[in-house]
């Protein structure tokens, strides 16, 4: 079993509340969800109304597909307009390292 995940670090453009800040947040981790079928959560900045970290995960039964997934995720994530993408950290794992 391989274990894939992507954590994005998000500067949101002109966001001046939570509320605001939900308002961009919520669809884009629907949109990834429900577009490319993996698991995805804000996981931290969450008191912050201009920063975001969102993680994105997958597992699958062969290193490949995952780097496909996370590799197009990735290019969705940076062709936001109402999101700069800062950073992306990545990693990939076999079960046998954990």
């Amino acid at each position: 079993m391989w274990i894939g995940f992507l954590e994005f670090d998000f500067l949101l453009g002109d966001v001046h509340s939570l509320k605001g800040k939900r308002s961009v947040v919520r669809p884009f981790v629907s949109d990834v969800r429900r577009k490319f079928d993996v698991s995805v959560a804000e996981v931290d900045h969450q008191d912050l109304h201009r920063r975001t970290s969102i993680g994105v995960s997958v597992v699958s039964g062969n290193a490949t597909h995952i780097t496909e997934v996370l590799d197009a995720v990735e290019r969705f994530a940076a062709a936001r307009p109402e999101m700069e993408l800062l950073a992306a950290r990545r990693r990939i794992i076999t079960s046998d390292e954990m």
